[in-house]
């Protein structure tokens, strides 16, 4: 994979990663790491809705699920670096510093971001699916066969 494609798929987990943030934890990480509300914001928070589509079977055709909230907003740097984020619900301010740590990350400031901000996110997502998975494993019920004697 060459670096351009490499830079693309770390730029893709990171937004993931800002999206699925739980609420109020992208706050209080970036006010701890001391993220810098610097830059010319392009698109402030705003608020719209987008249609979710679905597959039957992840492969059938296409079909409208339903609309959810989302909120967007999109920041440029000095230094001309623009970042975006988008994340789902009415939180402007999730929104924004999910630009600013978008745009950050794009920068020098990451190797400073990554540990401070994306690592925490991932750790907690990472718990949260696991503890998920134990509770679904707990009610899971195994079948088994008796064997009758006949063939």
């Amino acid at each position: 994979m060459d670096g351009k494609a490499t830079a693309q798929t770390d730029r893709q987990h990171w937004l993931g990663l800002l999206a699925r943030a739980p609420a109020g934890r992208l706050d209080a990480l970036c006010r701890a790491a001391q993220v810098p509300r610097a830059g010319t914001w392009l698109r402030r928070a705003e608020i719209g809705t987008v249609m979710l589509r679905g597959r039957a079977g992840g492969t059938g055709a296409p079909f409208n699920l339903g609309e959810i909230t989302v909120t967007r907003a999109a920041v440029e740097l000095p230094g001309g670096t623009v970042g975006h984020g988008h994340v789902q619900g009415r939180d402007k301010a999730a929104a924004e510093w999910a630009a600013l740590v978008d745009a950050l990350m794009q920068t020098d400031a990451a190797g400073r971001l990554r540990p401070a901000i994306l690592d925490p996110i991932a750790a907690e997502l990472a718990a949260t699916a696991a503890d998920r998975a134990a509770r679904a494993a707990a009610t899971r019920v195994e079948f088994f066969t008796l064997v009758r004697g006949e063939d």
